[in-house]
């Protein structure tokens, strides 16, 4: 029987030179942050995991050394609670569920029901960039085969001039590619960054975005408003033909399962990286399909973070797709996936998942040396 015999943490930082400059951020971000999560067995396997800081997961590892990698349940309670208590240590999870694959020797996806083996992916801009140059990019998302993307709309912390300039930019984009190409949009109103204290839009503000982006043909508008003013979201739901969508920053799994029993959003958007793990995004998945609530998740981590929230989506869900964070020059898959030996690919939009044991990680040992922070 297998037993985890070590956890190694180690924290990496990539420069950024030009720095990416954030829809969601009024900083320029100068590097790129990553922890990398190593669960080793007695066997000299190892699952690796990635995505928040692990930070209140020190002192914990006892609970965990000397267990079965394979009992995923009961990891995910200790998980709950240390991340009640302290930080979100969900890639954990993650670890465990790339190491459980590399013993049983199967992919994750297929463990966790088989559904596919591939997910079809949206091109997720970061960039604000003008009308001009959000239809270019918009025109390259189409030639490389992706059948949507979601454009980022202007946060309070700088950018375009309103959500009226946002609107032209999508106007633009609709001008140059024409329905071709399905388009979301995030209203980067659910969340703020710390140093950001501008108030999110009104439910007034919300509603008269929807009735241009109606126009527009827009797929969903996610995070339109405050994350804590559901019945506004649920109101607005009701108001637009437009699909509400949010949850990428949730905490907890409760918060879901009252926002599905709730029908405050029509797409929810757990990440795996961030919240509940694999084993516990899993339950969400089966609770939005039997409430007829979409289920496709949040995944602007790195490529371990979009092969993990990947292989749920393959294994167990039904999304039309999934979120590829992908925006050329600034956010390229080279910086995404700094961490691992070669940077995700798609092929005309799809990732293959394929056959390979767990995750079907590999990582950069070299570059993770010349990156390593603590």
């Amino acid at each position: 029987m297998s037993r985890i015999v070590s956890i190694e943490i180690t924290h990496h930082r990539l420069p950024l030179d030009p720095p990416f400059k954030a829809s969601w951020d009024g900083r320029p971000r100068k590097h790129f942050d990553a922890t990398i999560v190593r669960v080793r067995d007695a066997e000299g396997r190892e699952g690796i995991g990635s995505g928040d800081l692990m930070k209140g997961f020190e002192g914990h590892e006892e609970l965990f050394i000397g267990k079965d990698p394979r009992h995923v349940e009961q990891h995910y309670e200790v998980l709950s609670h240390i991340s009640f208590h302290y930080g979100r240590c969900w890639p954990m999870d993650l670890a465990l569920w790339d190491l459980t694959g590399k013993i049983t020797g199967e992919p994750v996806w297929r463990m966790l029901g088989g559904r596919a083996d591939r997910v079809r992916l949206y091109a997720s801009s970061g960039v604000l960039r003008d009308a001009g140059a959000m239809a270019a990019q918009a025109e390259s998302y189409l030639e490389e085969g992706f059948p949507a993307m979601k454009v980022r709309f202007t946060s309070s912390a700088g950018g375009r001039d309103g959500w009226r300039a946002d609107v032209r930019a999508i106007e633009a984009i609709r001008a140059r590619v024409g329905d071709r190409l399905e388009l979301m949009v995030d209203c980067n109103q659910g969340w703020r960054m710390p140093w950001d204290t501008t108030l999110a839009w009104t439910f007034k503000d919300a509603l008269a975005v929807a009735r241009e982006l109606e126009r527009l043909g827009v797929y969903w508008m996610e995070e339109p408003l405050h994350r804590s003013d559901r019945k506004g979201m649920r109101r607005l739901s009701d108001a637009t033909p437009v699909r509400i969508a949010g949850g990428e920053m949730t905490r907890e799994l409760y918060e879901f399962r009252d926002i599905i029993e709730e029908r405050a959003f029509d797409v929810i958007q757990p990440d795996v990286a961030l919240v509940g793990g694999i084993t516990g995004c899993r339950r969400l998945a089966w609770q939005a399909r039997e409430a007829g609530v979409m289920f496709t998740p949040h995944s602007w981590t790195n490529g371990i973070g979009v092969l993990a929230n990947a292989h749920l989506t393959a294994g167990v869900g039904e999304a039309p797709w999934l979120e590829y964070p992908y925006d050329n020059p600034e956010w390229s898959g080279e910086r995404r996936d700094y961490p691992m030996a070669q940077p995700l690919r798609h092929a005309r939009g799809w990732l293959e998942l394929g056959e390979a044991a767990g995750l079907g990680i590999a990582l950069d040992e070299e570059r993770l040396k010349a990156t390593r922070i603590g």
